[in-house]
């Protein structure tokens, strides 16, 4: 069944696949910490495969990168300083620097290579990396939470791989806790928490460490991106004060563009389907 004109991604484990047609590669190189290639696709545009996994494409990255940066800055009164761990290809930081109320984003990613592909291959995502409020580091996230002061930073959006690799500490419970740690005190944390259809126990089990390491309110949130496995995806907020609403009014009122997110999606995302109200009890 190998094509070398179709990049696929299989999920043994769901007994699935995801595919996509491509003309070419235009790029492959192993980094310091992982395997990069950038392929160009028939109908999708350029795609960015990590270690052997999808992580974006030109067509459809929007959905991702909206709801990772819009809800949480929304729900946030009055976010002014937000922290972006991993995100290298800086889609989300295009994102929050829309918020004309944000005064500094400071992105911490361990892999300097998907940022500078990024910039040659998906230059629209980066317009705004030099933003006189950006800063990029290439460093360890997890080592810069942990080393924070308290009170440092309103919002933390994690924006991360699998929880594999590099990325497999963002998602522990000693994580989570230096994150509480640094917050100020409305502060929320933001999290890809994968597909709820493949990827529920995982999703469950970080709800289960975000609550353990002192974050009582917590949120997940569901919206589509056709190339991660099953086309289903959440993040998932857990904040020091309630979550329960947003600031509709100025998600109605905002002076940005957006392709996906307005305050109707942010509203529609928090219904939570039945059967994850029955898994999750956190």
């Amino acid at each position: 069944m190998l094509d070398e004109s179709w990049f696929t991604e299989p999920v043994p484990s769901e007994g699935s696949a995801f595919s996509l047609k491509i003309k070419q590669k235009l790029h492959e190189e192993q980094s310091d910490f992982q395997f990069l290639e950038i392929y160009e696709t028939e109908k999708f545009g350029n795609l960015m495969v990590i270690d052997g996994y999808v992580m974006l494409t030109d067509r459809d990255n929007f959905f991702y990168h909206e709801m990772m940066s819009h809800t949480a800055l929304f729900t946030h009164p009055d976010p002014k300083n937000v922290w972006i761990i991993g995100g290298g290809d800086c889609g989300t930081l295009k994102e929050v620097l829309k918020h004309p109320g944000v005064e500094r984003v400071i992105q911490i990613d361990i892999d300097e290579r998907v940022t500078r592909l990024s910039e040659q291959y998906f230059p629209a995502l980066c317009e705004s990396n030099h933003d006189p409020r950006a800063e990029l580091k290439f460093i360890d996230g997890i080592q810069w939470v942990k080393q924070a002061a308290p009170n440092s930073v309103d919002i933390i959006i994690v924006d991360s791989t699998d929880p594999v690799g590099p990325a497999e500490g963002l998602f522990s419970e000693d994580f989570y806790r230096d994150c509480f740690n640094c917050l100020s005190e409305n502060g929320i944390v933001i999290q890809q928490s994968e597909s709820p259809l493949y990827h529920l126990k995982l999703l469950s089990d970080m709800r289960s460490a975000m609550y353990n390491a002192g974050f009582s309110h917590l949120q997940t949130l569901f919206f589509p991106q056709c190339v991660y496995p099953s086309g289903w995806w959440s993040a998932t907020l857990a904040g020091k004060s309630d979550l329960s609403d947003f600031r509709r009014h100025d998600a109605e009122q905002k002076t940005f563009p957006t392709q996906y997110y307005n305050a109707d999606i942010h509203q529609a995302s928090k219904a939570q389907p039945e059967f994850f109200k029955q898994s999750i009890h956190i």
